[in-house]
C-alpha cells in the first residue's frame, strides 16, 4: 500500500469515494468541489485504520470479543465495547502514518483548532445513517492531540451502538472501516440542522431548520430544545416559527468546551433572522438539487458566514409515510381519552403501552419489549434498546435530534421536547402515544384501534378468513417476528431495500466485477424471508428504483440520467428491457434461493409494466435466465397504471398467474395528484369514485380471467371501509403493513361474514 492512500485532502475526494473515506468524508469532499461553503480539511482514510489493526495484530483479538457477546444484552455489549476500545486506544500508530497526519495538520494551518470527526465506510448510505454511531472531537489543537483524537475516532467504531448497528444491518465488522476527517474548526455562534423535506410528514415542499446558540453538539444530542422554522419552497415564505428560550450553550472556553449561560438578552430571542432563515433554506435547496435526494444537513454560523459541516441522505421517507398515514386515520380513537401532555411530533405512529422512565443510561437494561420509553434525552447508547420499545418520549430535543432521526429510521413513534414528561408520567402507567400530533393520553386505545388478536372460539384459534391476509415487508430484521403472527404470507417483498443496503449503485459493482456480491447479498436476504415463512408464499417484487433514487447510491450519478419527472421515467419493466443487467442478477438470486436453497415458496412480481409488449419482453428475459412459470413458481403483474386495468385481458394472454394492485401509484395516476405533496392531501384519496371504479374493474376482471387478485399499496392499511369493499368485489388477498395485520384480519372476517349472510 502506498502511503499516499493513507491521507487525502477534501478536494481529492467526492461522493463516490465512500469505500475509502466513508460517507461523511465523501460528502465533505463532494460539497467542497461543488462550491459549497465547507471548512477545509483532510481525511485519514479507512486504509490507515486497517493498517493500524494489522500492524498491531488486533483483528483476531477483536473477533474473539465480538464472537462472545450478546448484542441484545446492553451490559454485556458495553463491557465488550470497552475492552475493544482499550485495545485500539493502546495500539501503536506506525511512524510513517503518524508523521503524515502531523504533516497534513501543519499544512492545514499550523497550530489551528480542528474538529476530528468519524466517517465509517458503512454510514450515511441512502438506506441507513443511524446518526451518532461514532464520536466527534471538537476544538482539538496541537500535533500530538490531533494524532490522539484520530486514534479515539478509530476506537469509536466499536461503541456499543456501532457494534449493534452492524449486527442489525448484517455488516461484516472487518469490512466496515473508519476514516477520520480533520476539519478546520468553526466557533459556532449559532448552529443547527436542516432537512430539505419535512422529516415528520415527508412533505417535499417544506424545508425544516432548527437552531441553537453555540456549538451544534447539543442540538444533535437533544440536550437543548431548538428554535424550529419551516420554509415553503413554492413561494419561499417562512410559514412556521417556534422560538424556544435557551439558557445555556456549549462554547470553547480556554482549552476546553464548556457549558455556559447564554447572555440574558439573547435567551428569549430567535436564533436566526428571517433573512438568515431564507439564505440557509435556499442553500439547503441547492444541496438537495445537487444530490438529487433529500438531505439532512448540519450547519454552523460564525462571524457573518454560514458553513456546511456535514450532509447525509434522509433515510426514513418510506417508513414515515406508512406510519403517518396509519396514525392519521386512527387519531379519532383518542377522542375520549384524557390528554396528559404535548410535545413535538418527531416520528409518527399511534400506540399504547406501559411507561418506562429511564433517568440515565444505567437503567437501559430495565426496558422490556412493548415499553414506552420516557427519558430526558437519548444518547446513541439507547439504540440497542429502542428496538424493544413501542414508542419514545423525551423532555428535550427537536425534530432533528438523535432521538428523532433514529426513531424515524426504526419506524418507532417518537415525541420530543415534551418538557416535563419524566415528571408527569410514572413507570408502569399505561398511556397512548399519538406521535402524529405529539400528544400523550392516559390509558390504552379503545376498541378496534388496538392491534390485538381476538378469538372467535374458546379453543385459541385466531380469525379464519377465505380472503388471504398478507404482509408488506422489506427489512430482514423484522421477518422472524412478523412470520409468527396470523399472516398468510408476504404479498410484497420489495427489492429496493435490499439493493440499497449495498450502498453502491449495482452497475458500479458490476463494473468492478462484483456481480457475485450482489447475487449473494440478495439471495441471503431473500432466503431469510422464505425460510421464516415456511410454506407460505413470498412474492418478491423486482426492483422499481426511480432514477433519482438510484442516483443517491454511491456511483449513481455516472449511470443514471437526470429526469424532470422520475415517477414517470425510466423505471420498472422498461428499465429491465433497455438495460437488463441488474434485473438478470435478481433472477440469478431467485434461482439460487429456489433451486439450490430449496425455497419453493418464492414467486416473482413485475412492477410498472406500461404495455403488453413490455410484459412479453420481460417474460423472455425471465425464460432466458432459466426461470419458467410453473404451478410452483408464479408470475404476478403489478397493476398500478390505468392501462393495466383497461386492457387486463391482453396482459393476461401473455401468461400471468395473478395481479397485485399498487394502490399508491394507481391513485396518483388516476387523480393526477402527488401523494407526497401536502398541498394535495384533500385530493389524494383511494376512495375517490374514479379510483374505486378502477379497483373494482381490476378485481372483477381478474376473477373472470382466472387470475388471483391482491392489493399491496397502503390503502387497505389505512381505510378499513375500503377493505370491506375489496372483499365484497371478490379480491383474493390483501397485503398490509405489519402493524395492521390483526386489525385487517378482523375487518376481513366481519366483511366475509356480512357477504355470506346476504
Amino acid at each position: 500500500m502506498e502511503n499516499k492512500s493513507f491521507i487525502l485532502w477534501f478536494k481529492e475526494v467526492d461522493k463516490d469515494d465512500t469505500s475509502i473515506v466513508g460517507g461523511k468524508g465523501a460528502n465533505l469532499g463532494e460539497m467542497l468541489q461543488a462550491g459549497f461553503p465547507v471548512p477545509n480539511g483532510f481525511i485519514v482514510t479507512a486504509q490507515a485504520y486497517f493498517y493500524v489493526l494489522d500492524e498491531n495484530k488486533l483483528r483476531e483479538r477483536i473477533r474473539y470479543e465480538l464472537g462472545n457477546v450478546d448484542v441484545h444484552d446492553p451490559q454485556a455489549l458495553t463491557m465488550a465495547s470497552s475492552r475493544i476500545k482499550r485495545l485500539v486506544n493502546r495500539a501503536r500508530i506506525p511512524d510513517d502514518l503518524a508523521n503524515q497526519i502531523i504533516s497534513y495538520y501543519d499544512h492545514l494551518g499550523g497550530n489551528s483548532l480542528v474538529a476530528v470527526r468519524s466517517s465509517a465506510t458503512a454510514e450515511d448510505l441512502p438506506e441507513a445513517s443511524f446518526a451518532g454511531q461514532q464520536e466527534t472531537f471538537l476544538n482539538i489543537r496541537g500535533e500530538a492531540n490531533v494524532v490522539d483524537a484520530v486514534r479515539k475516532a478509530w476506537a469509536s467504531l466499536f461503541e456499543p451502538r456501532a457494534i449493534f448497528y452492524r449486527e442489525q444491518k448484517k455488516f461484516n465488522h472487518f469490512k466496515v472501516g473508519i476514516a477520520v476527517p480533520v476539519q478546520l474548526m468553526i466557533q459556532s455562534e449559532i448552529s443547527g440542522v436542516m432537512f430539505t423535506v419535512n422529516p415528520v410528514t415527508n412533505d417535499k415542499d417544506k424545508i425544516v431548520i432548527e437552531a441553537i446558540w453555540g456549538l451544534g453538539e447539543k442540538i444533535v444530542q437533544g440536550a437543548i430544545t431548538p428554535d424550529h422554522y419551516q420554509v415553503r419552497k413554492t413561494d419561499w415564505s417562512i410559514f412556521h416559527k417556534e422560538i424556544v428560550e435557551q439558557r445555556v450553550q456549549l462554547i470553547k472556553r480556554g482549552t476546553v468546551n464548556r457549558e455556559v449561560a447564554v447572555a440574558a438578552k439573547l435567551q428569549p430571542q430567535a436564533k436566526l433572522s428571517d433573512d438568515q432563515i431564507m439564505f440557509l433554506a435556499k442553500l439547503g435547496h441547492k444541496l438537495h438539487q445537487h444530490y438529487f435526494f433529500p438531505q439532512d444537513i448540519e450547519w454552523s454560523y460564525e462571524k457573518g458566514k454560514f458553513y456546511i459541516v456535514q450532509t447525509r441522505p434522509i433515510t426514513t421517507m418510506a417508513a414515515v409515510a406508512s406510519k403517518r398515514q396509519t396514525s392519521q386515520k386512527l387519531t379519532a380513537a383518542t377522542s375520549n381519552l384524557k390528554r396528559l401532555l404535548v410535545g413535538d411530533p418527531a416520528s409518527p405512529g399511534l400506540v399504547s403501552g406501559p411507561v418506562r422512565i429511564l433517568p440515565s443510561i444505567k437503567d437501559l437494561h430495565k426496558v422490556k419489549p412493548g415499553d414506552i420509553i420516557v427519558t430526558s434525552m437519548t444518547t446513541p447508547s439507547f439504540v440497542p434498546i429502542m428496538h424493544k420499545a413501542k414508542a419514545l418520549i423525551t423532555d428535550k430535543g427537536g425534530q432533528t435530534s438523535h432521538a428523532a432521526i433514529v426513531s424515524r429510521e426504526l419506524g418507532l413513534p417518537c415525541i420530543v421536547g415534551a418538557d416535563k414528561a419524566t415528571r408527569i408520567l410514572k413507570t408502569g402507567q399505561v398511556v397512548t402515544v399519538n406521535a402524529q400530533t405529539g400528544e400523550v393520553f392516559a390509558g390504552g386505545l379503545p376498541g378496534r384501534a388496538l392491534p390485538v388478536l381476538k378469538k372467535i372460539t374458546g379453543d385459541g384459534h385466531y380469525f379464519k378468513t377465505a380472503t388471504k391476509v398478507y404482509v408488506n415487508l422489506a427489512d430482514p430484521t423484522m421477518v422472524a417476528e412478523v412470520s409468527k403472527r396470523n399472516v398468510d404470507g408476504i404479498g410484497l417483498l420489495r427489492a429496493e431495500f435490499m439493493i440499497a443496503q449495498l450502498g453502491v449503485h449495482p452497475k458500479k459493482l458490476i463494473e468492478e466485477k462484483k456481480s457475485d456480491l450482489i447475487v449473494a447479498h440478495l439471495a441471503d436476504n431473500i432466503e431469510k424471508f422464505c425460510v421464516s415463512f415456511g410454506e407460505r408464499p413470498v412474492i418478491y417484487r423486482s426492483n422499481d428504483f426511480k432514477t433519482n433514487e438510484y442516483r443517491g447510491l454511491s456511483g449513481g450519478s455516472r449511470f443514471e440520467p437526470k429526469e424532470e419527472n422520475p415517477f414517470l421515467g425510466l423505471r420498472g419493466a422498461f428499465r429491465y428491457i433497455v438495460d437488463p443487467q441488474i434485473f438478470e442478477l435478481e433472477l440469478t438470486a431467485i434461482k439460487e434461493v429456489r433451486n439450490k436453497r430449496n425455497c419453493k415458496n418464492l414467486h416473482l412480481m413485475i412492477p410498472f409494466v406500461r404495455t403488453v409488449k413490455e410484459l412479453t419482453e420481460v417474460k423472455r428475459l425471465i425464460a432466458a435466465n432459466g426461470l419458467t412459470r410453473t404451478p410452483s413458481f408464479k408470475l404476478y403483474l403489478m397493476v398500478e397504471i390505468p392501462a393495466n386495468v383497461v386492457i387486463l385481458k391482453d396482459f393476461a394472454k401473455v401468461g400471468i398467474d395473478g395481479i397485485s394492485i399498487g394502490s399508491n401509484d394507481l391513485t396518483m395516476l388516476v387523480l393526477g395528484a402527488d401523494r407526497d405533496n401536502e398541498e394535495l392531501t384533500a385530493i389524494y384519496d383511494e376512495r375517490n369514485p374514479a379510483v374505486l371504479f378502477f379497483l373494482e374493474m381490476a378485481i372483477r376482471q381478474a376473477t373472470k380471467l382466472g387470475l388471483t387478485s391482491s392489493i399491496c399499496g397502503q390503502a387497505p392499511s389505512i381505510h378499513p371501509d375500503l377493505t370491506e369493499k375489496l372483499v365484497g368485489w371478490g379480491i383474493s388477498s390483501v397485503s398490509v403493513s405489519p402493524d395492521m395485520i390483526e386489525t385487517t384480519r378482523e375487518i376481513v372476517y366481519e366483511a366475509e361474514k356480512r357477504k355470506v349472510s346476504k
